[in-house]
């Protein structure tokens, strides 16, 4: 691992997880006593993962539905050789059944696509935005490093997009962690205190996707895919204000493609 480079939030999502070797964990552990804001957010990711322990905790000791158990199904699955329609039931009721008792399972698309990527841009705005001592890793005058490293990281070339017409300063960005790998978080300031970002990341689902709107807490914003590439706009501005911005940022990002 590379001990140069800047620590990353995944580097501290990584070690609340315990997954970082020893070196790791000590630079992590020493840059931590002299950041206190870090240091308020990793206790704040402690504290989510030992509450949503103990929240599944229960789920956990339960028993696995009977429409789930896997002999049934198998059995289900060699009378659909003589009956075919039998195992379209069985499976119809194992999903049904298995929802209410806590083994809801979501579609591939609410999982990974536009609509998660929406709430993965909402909750990284929650974190980032607010905090006024290091919201960004990489500031504005590093954009060719950040890019670079983005561009790499996702395996797609990523493009920073130039708000300041619209009266957005870009401040930098920075790597995050989601539920569906890293993703590249940049952030927008109107120096009064409103802050934009935009977080992208590469989708496995949902690839091209006209722009949706999604509320979450406060936080108002827009989200398309294009090509591959999910893209994610939030701020607390109102949804016009919001739209207009997420318009103007699909606008560049598409232009040189389709200027070809």
């Amino acid at each position: 691992m590379n001990m140069d480079r800047p620590l990353l939030e995944d580097d501290l999502l990584a070690y609340v997880d315990g997954a970082l070797d020893a070196d790791m964990r000590a630079r992590v552990e020493q840059y931590l006593d002299t950041h206190p804001e870090a240091a308020r957010r990793v206790q704040g990711y402690l504290a989510q993962r030992e509450d949503l322990r103990a929240a599944l905790a229960p789920i956990a000791q339960e028993p696995i539905p009977a429409a789930l158990n896997l002999s049934r199904l198998v059995d289900a699955h060699r009378s659909a050789r003589r009956v075919p329609w039998k195992i379209a039931a069985s499976v119809a009721l194992a999903f049904t059944l298995g929802g209410t008792g806590g083994w809801f399972l979501r579609g591939p698309a609410d999982q990974a696509g536009v609509a998660a990527l929406a709430r993965e841009a909402a909750s990284s705005y929650q974190v980032y935005a607010a905090d006024r001592t290091r919201p960004v890793e990489l500031r504005a005058d590093s954009t060719p490093e950040l890019v670079s490293w983005v561009s790499q990281r996702l395996n797609h070339a990523v493009s920073v997009p130039d708000l300041s017409q619209s009266g957005y300063r870009y401040m930098g960005g920075r790597l995050v962690a989601t539920e569906h790998g890293p993703a590249a978080l940049f952030m927008y300031d109107d120096d009064r205190g409103t802050r934009v970002t935009m977080l992208v990341r590469p989708m496995k689902v949902e690839g091209d996707m006209k722009m949706v709107p999604h509320r979450q807490d406060g936080v108002a914003g827009y989200s398309w895919a294009d090509q591959g590439l999910g893209y994610s706009l939030m701020s607390s501005l109102d949804p016009d204000s919001i739209h207009r911005l997420a318009d103007e940022t699909r606008r560049q990002l598409t232009a040189p493609r389709g200027a070809g």
